[in-house]
């Protein structure tokens, strides 16, 4: 009859912040306990193990005040720029708004690999020449991933210089180099000059490990 061994190993945490968190030696097989659950250093980057409340779901939204109907944006004709916000109002609910989105990089992130998530992207916008001006909405990473796919065609049906409401949900699962290095989202004026303002980011996490 052979033996049966039992062992265990018990770990006492500190719960930490995220931001903390951030803050941390990237040390392969490192573990901590977070606000929104346990996190561990996997190739070298973080990776959420589980999510505290169980669920890890919930969500973000971000409104930028940077641009308003006072002082917009105005994107040059073939010009491409980063979609901006600077999260200047947040409110969130489930999820750590840091971890989904940084505002100074405006690069978009996900916690854990195969995540889905939905993302409302919504602005106000105009253009001086209406009739031959459009602009394309991508989220890019610049790293060999199509999320490029993930695109919107911006058109101007009410004429020049009117003001119109752009709004559009989009729906992504993220692999690791999405969670690792993150996406961000462009727009190109095509045809014409094109001006946004009051911009809302919106990101929901419908499907968590």
């Amino acid at each position: 009859m052979s033996n049966v061994f039992n062992t265990a190993i018990k770990i006492q945490t500190d719960v930490i912040t995220d931001a903390e968190r951030l803050t941390y030696a990237i040390e392969e097989g490192s573990i901590v306990q977070t606000e929104t659950g346990y996190w561990v250093v996997e190739n070298g980057v973080w990776k959420l193990l589980s999510t505290a409340g169980s669920s890890g779901l919930g969500w973000v939204r971000w409104d930028d005040d940077q641009y308003t109907s006072s002082s917009k944006l105005t994107i040059a004709q073939d010009a491409t720029v980063t979609l901006p916000n600077n999260g200047a109002t947040i409110i969130n609910y489930g999820l750590t708004p840091t971890d989904l989105y940084n505002t100074s990089t405006k690069r978009v992130y996900g916690l854990v690999e195969n995540d889905t998530y939905m993302a409302t992207i919504v602005f106000k916008m105009s253009a001086p020449n209406a009739n031959q001006t459009f602009g394309e909405l991508k989220l890019q990473g610049g790293n060999g991933t199509p999320y490029e796919r993930l695109s919107a065609t911006v058109t101007f049906p009410k004429g020049n210089d009117a003001p119109h409401d752009f709004h559009q949900v989009f729906q992504y699962y993220v692999d690791s180099d999405f969670v690792a290095n993150g996406n961000y989202w462009t727009l190109t004026a095509t045809g014409g000059s094109m001006d946004i303002w009051d911009c809302i980011m919106f990101i929901q996490n419908v499907q968590a490990r």
